[in-house]
């Protein structure tokens, strides 16, 4: 058996997800961890704290593991499990691989380290920690993600009605839509600024716009942007031909999600350093696609191009200065 912890918000755990269906795919018996989101002593600690939102989305099959099968890999929540788990992760980063196995015996945790561990799909008996955000592992099985992720309707009636207008604007052959993701919000929080901000520049998305005027189709383009800052971003000015912009916020709360569902209508997506607007990105089954993103996700991770462009692959790569990679 292979666990698959879920965590974080939305788009990482659909990315979680996603690599648990992708170990399905190959045959494994392969369940879900989702203790992350009941643990309330965690919850507390974090700067935002999540709610597990897989559930919302229409008839996911989501096979889990019981808190025994959990135990059997992690050796339970006791002090003493957990100070050997602890001791051993701190042994295993410091000692060469080989002498820390040797020391501790092979672990029956796996915890990402690298942007994409193509090891992973020759376990069969490990509990996997990770975000796991590398398109390149679930690339192939994208349509039958796309069938799977079947999104919710709004509770308010008037928002149902803004978005299947908004979906039909979208997919009109008069126009070209193309959705931008501007991340603020918990991105300038001085906890996260470190690791997550100056990435998604002006330059860059000038250089994205630019790429999608030069290189789009025929038909004109139609900017939708969306923001957990909307005034901020109606501040902005988008395009250099007088494009018709809209700003759409009025998916809020509860209903956040369902901007990933519009994004996904757009015909070209510019996405944010975000897993959300990736996956905005990754679910667009549009054949002539444009898809867009920055060249860093994080700023303690150094990406190589060349791998890069494996691990994207359809994906135009642009760095903070602007620069087309």
């Amino acid at each position: 058996m292979i666990i698959v912890k879920i965590q974080g918000g939305l788009g990482n755990q659909m990315q979680q997800y996603a690599l648990a269906v992708k170990l399905m795919s190959l045959g494994k018996d392969v369940k879900l961890d989702i203790s992350w989101f009941t643990d309330k002593q965690l919850q507390k600690k974090l700067l935002a704290p999540r709610a597990l939102e897989l559930t919302r989305f229409r008839d996911l099959p989501m096979p889990l593991c019981s808190q025994q099968e959990k135990e059997r890999f992690t050796g339970g929540q006791s002090a003493g499990a957990q100070f050997g788990r602890k001791l051993a992760r701190k042994l295993r980063s410091a000692l060469p691989g080989t002498i820390a196995e040797g020391l501790l015996g092979e672990s029956a945790v796996f915890e990402e380290s690298e942007m994409f561990h193509p090891e992973i799909f020759g376990m069969d008996e490990k509990y996997l920690i990770g975000y796991f955000a590398c398109n390149k592992y679930y690339d192939d099985i994208m349509p039958t993600l796309r069938e799977r992720f079947v999104f919710p309707e709004s509770g308010d009636s008037a928002v149902n009605e803004k978005n299947r207008a908004v979906r039909a604007a979208m997919r009109a052959e008069d126009e070209t839509a193309v959705s931008i993701h501007l991340r603020r919000g918990d991105y300038l929080d001085a906890a996260n600024a470190d690791i997550l901000g100056g990435i998604c520049t002006p330059a860059y998305y000038e250089s994205a716009v630019r790429f999608l005027e030069e290189h789009g189709g025929p038909a004109p383009l139609h900017f939708y942007i969306f923001s957990d800052d909307p005034d901020y971003a109606a501040g902005l000015t988008w395009g250099s031909r007088g494009e018709p912009v809209t700003i759409c916020d009025w998916n809020r709360g509860e209903d956040s999600m369902l901007d990933m569902e519009l994004m996904r209508c757009c015909k070209y997506n510019i996405t944010a350093n975000s897993t959300f607007s990736f996956w905005g990105a990754r679910l667009n089954a549009s054949p002539d696609k444009i898809l867009i993103r920055p060249l860093y996700h994080r700023n303690n991770q150094i990406p190589d191009p060349v791998l890069m462009h494996d691990y994207w692959k359809r994906f135009t790569l642009i760095d903070r200065d602007g620069k087309i990679v």
